[in-house]
């Protein structure tokens, strides 16, 4: 949600389309609770900037490739209060979604731009190149890659000075459950990290507020689960 402006292991490979499993690695960092706390840089040509950032993940389906939570921002100047965002993600399993977006106004070349800074990816670039990965077998990948999209603001406006038209490339390590990403919005500064480390409310001292959600209309996110979401506020 950036400001408003204008300005390694080898994966296999099998030939023709995949087969068997392909689902991204189960991992306990990556299911329903988890709490990641940790920064985006948010500067642009004017100034240096980054800000306090907390995602609660609310709902995890890797069966189809998808995932669900909320984000909160702290600090952000033009705000009175923590700004909190609920987005829906998509997982590149090569089964359900591939590397290429395909939509949000990203064409492949962006897609190429964002997913190559982050070094995991390198591996998979000559067979991305070639079909978008969809011969690729991450099952066993230390890495998940993933996009998010924030669909509303949950506490505060449209008008808020801040914009959610745009979406994260992600990089999630199963390891340690640490997540980098980048921002990708035409209107946006370029290349805004995200980096968030893996927590644990009740040992890192943080507390929690809910907001009641917006229920929300999804194939794989029901209103029931939209309403029990919960999102982190760390103070």
């Amino acid at each position: 949600m950036p400001v408003r402006v204008a300005e390694s292991s080898t994966p296999s490979q099998v030939s023709g389309t995949n087969s068997g499993d392909t689902a991204p690695p189960a991992c306990t960092l990556l299911s329903v609770g988890q709490t990641f706390s940790g920064t985006q840089n948010v500067s642009s040509l004017q100034k240096e900037e980054a800000w306090r950032v907390n995602v609660r993940i609310q709902g995890c389906d890797l069966e189809h490739g998808y995932l669900c939570g909320t984000m909160e921002a702290l600090n952000v100047p033009m705000a009175d209060t923590p700004v909190v965002t609920f987005w829906e993600g998509e997982i590149v399993d090569t089964k359900n979604y591939t590397f290429y977006t395909g939509k949000w106004e990203a064409s492949p070349e962006d897609d190429k731009r964002h997913w190559t800074k982050f070094p995991s990816f390198s591996p998979l670039l000559s067979q991305v190149e070639v079909d978008g990965g969809k011969s690729l077998d991450l099952s066993n990948y230390p890495y998940i890659f993933m996009r998010w999209k924030e669909q509303y603001f949950v506490n505060v406006g449209t008008d808020c000075g801040l914009t959610i038209a745009g979406f994260y490339y992600v990089c999630f390590s199963c390891s340690d459950g640490s997540i980098s990403g980048f921002y990708y919005d035409p209107n946006s500064s370029p290349f805004q990290k995200l980096e968030l480390k893996s927590t644990n409310e009740g040992r890192s001292g943080f507390s929690f507020s809910t907001y009641e959600l917006q229920p929300k209309q999804s194939a794989a996110c029901s209103d029931e689960l939209a309403a029990q979401c919960a999102v982190t506020a760390a103070l």
